[in-house]
């Protein structure tokens, strides 16, 4: 995988900071980077996740914004050795398939955030199964409620203010992302890039453009859609208290994970294991397909664009929280718990996971969770950790049928510090696990794409490898799982 955009500015400080906000489920991050990786200041701020039965998941829209924000000032506000920070320039990773509509005349939201796991247009979506191949053929997904076609047509059918910014012309919707850069940004783009655009399914991954036909086929109309851009882009500027800063990237979370430790291999499989897991795998300049997996464009520069595989579990570590919830055992105490769990458990129960829809690759948005077998609640956890062991395995399966045997998994997120889920992966698909030691996966690889790809971005030293070990029960009740998963 080669860099587009790697030589294309060059710093007249002789060490330049880079600005990285990442923009999550369940926080809004702010972290300062030096060129080589290294970590100067980070802050956070939690946001509030809205869930409104079992389909509807948003988030406050000016909430948000102000966790943005809160994070930024907090960051740039430290004092320490460091001194007043001067920042080379800024950049933004956000949920990918979370949408907002707006009003482009001064950005006042007239929608709900509504995330990537939300599923409220489930039912609205059944009348184009027919018309599935040929969708994920052109935008590289496959149908589902998780993207933003649907979530915009229902806002368009059922949010009066919506209907009527339309009418008169003064709607704009579209990824978070592009909410986030109008309402931040100085100049007030209208503009979406490639990560964020291609989760709406209405973006042609191939042509890197608005899909007529299915604008047409969904009734979402042009001319509320931003415009497309590359990854890296002139996007305007971000007014902060350590003066103006340009924002020159713009990407979705896990397109920016997969840059976290440098320039990917095609060899590995990367996977960002935290509310949801992710599993990519670049393919360079030209997309393989998949007819269970997603083709996605991870980075643009110009002209050129780099590709990869990717699957997707949504139940991963939202699975383990909803779980924990129902067992009654406090948040606080649910780490600790799964991670004895997967140490003590012999023989757990089964677990399908469902929760937050089926992805790749079994794509059901109404799969019923539910345990076979029985167990205590500490049995019921570690059935929910292998569960998704067994959801990424799937999806492991189907990459090697497309793109052949991987070398290696490179393993980030929150999940990913579970010594026992490591070890479960990596002894199910007789693949090597790696574990860097790096806990801001996202934030390190927009870093790394602000700082134009530097050679010397430095390796993280004190990772993890678990090298797979024969385990015949585990691979037993994959296969029973599978079954029972009716695959």
């Amino acid at each position: 995988m080669t860099g587009p955009g790697r030589l294309e500015r060059v710093s007249l400080m002789n060490n330049p900071l880079y600005l990285a906000i990442d923009q999550g489920g369940h926080a809004s991050r702010a972290l300062v980077f030096d060129r080589s990786g290294a970590i100067i200041r980070t802050a956070s701020r939690d946001i509030e996740t809205n869930r409104k039965g079992i389909d509807h998941v948003e988030h406050d829209p000016d909430a948000l914004l102000d966790s943005i924000t809160g994070a930024i000032d907090e960051v740039l506000n430290v004092r320490d050795d460091h001194g007043a920070l001067e920042i080379a320039a800024a950049g933004f990773a956000t949920q990918r398939s979370s949408i907002v509509c707006w009003d482009r005349r001064d950005g006042t939201a007239l929608s709900p955030v509504i995330s990537w796991q939300d599923r409220r247009a489930a039912d609205w979506l059944d009348p184009f199964r027919g018309r599935a191949g040929e969708i994920h053929e052109r935008t590289g997904l496959v149908l589902s409620p998780h993207y933003g076609a649907g979530k915009l047509r229902w806002c368009l059918d059922h949010l009066p203010a919506v209907r009527e910014a339309r009418d008169q012309g003064q709607l704009a919707c579209g990824p978070l992302a592009s909410f986030i850069l109008f309402r931040l940004l100085r100049e007030r783009p209208f503009v979406a890039d490639p990560a964020n655009a291609s989760r709406t399914q209405l973006w042609d991954f191939r042509k890197r453009g608005w899909a007529p036909s299915l604008l047409e086929l969904f009734g979402v109309p042009t001319g509320v859609l931003p415009a497309c851009v590359p990854s890296r882009h002139r996007y305007g500027t971000l007014d902060t208290r350590a003066g103006p800063l340009p924002v020159e990237v713009c990407t979705g979370d896990q397109s920016a994970a997969l840059f976290a430790f440098g320039e990917p291999c095609a060899d590995n499989i990367y996977i960002n294991a935290g509310t949801g897991a992710f599993l990519q795998r670049v393919t360079g300049k030209v997309p393989l397909y998949s007819p269970q997996l997603l083709s996605s464009v991870v980075w643009q520069s110009g002209a050129e664009a780099e590709y990869a595989l990717e699957g997707t579990v949504n139940g991963a570590g939202s699975a383990l929280r909803q779980v924990g919830g129902e067992l009654a055992i406090p948040n606080d105490q649910l780490d600790a718990l799964v991670a004895r769990a997967l140490v003590e458990v012999r023989e757990p129960p089964l677990f399908l996971n469902g929760v937050s829809g089926l992805g790749s690759p079994f794509w059901r948005a109404d799969f019923q969770s539910r345990f076979i077998g029985d167990g205590n609640a500490v049995e019921k956890l570690a059935a929910v950790a292998e569960s998704i062991v067994f959801l990424v395995q799937a999806n492991l399966d189907e990459m090697t049928k497309c793109a052949g045997a991987a070398a290696r998994i490179v393993i980030s997120g929150g999940l990913a510090k579970l010594n026992g889920q490591c070890q479960k992966l990596a002894d199910l698909s007789g693949i090597p696990v790696e574990r860097p030691r790096v806990e801001e996966a996202t934030a390190r690889g927009l870093a790394f794409l602000l700082a134009g790809w530097p050679a010397a971005w430095c390796a993280v030293p004190g990772g993890t490898r678990f090298p797979p070990s024969a385990h015949p029960a585990l691979a037993a009740r994959y296969r029973r799982w599978l079954r029972e998963m009716e695959i």
